[in-house]
């Protein structure tokens, strides 16, 4: 059964895939391209894709030039992730996800962070305010 909870758009737009999430502030220049593999050592998602997910994290982290051609850089090889749920988000991130035309949400219900998992089906309509979870991994 699916379950809703409500959010805040910052970039409009639906995407739909995987959740992935990272409890460490993320930098798409740190992300192999080609891959959409997190290559920042020490990252708690190091090694693990972006592509296609829905990524959820604290902060961005690095400068405008950086943020801005690292989300460029994912959206020209199609490895950038369908959407993004944030909990802080910054200018540079939010100019960026307007730009790459990449959904992004913040002030998403706790319940949300409480009941999702990695792996678990997730869609992000920006549009609505809405996250939903579709299927939840066992």
């Amino acid at each position: 059964m699916a379950k809703q909870y409500s959010c805040h758009k910052i970039s409009e737009g639906k995407g739909e895939g995987e959740v992935l999430f990272s409890r460490d502030d993320f930098c798409f220049y740190l992300v192999d391209p080609g891959t959409g593999v997190v290559i920042e050592k020490n990252h708690c998602l190091e090694g693990k894709s972006i592509a296609g997910k829905v990524l959820v994290f604290p902060n961005g982290k690095g400068s405008s030039v950086v943020q801005a051609d690292g989300m460029y850089q994912l959206k020209m090889k199609g490895t950038e992730p369908r959407a993004m749920i944030i909990r802080n988000p910054d200018t540079t991130l939010v100019a960026s996800a307007i730009i790459m035309e990449t959904p992004l949400v913040d002030r998403t219900e706790e319940g949300f962070y409480e009941t999702a998992k990695d792996g678990d089906l997730v869609e992000v309509d920006a549009n609505r305010g809405i996250v939903t979870i579709k299927s939840q991994q066992k």
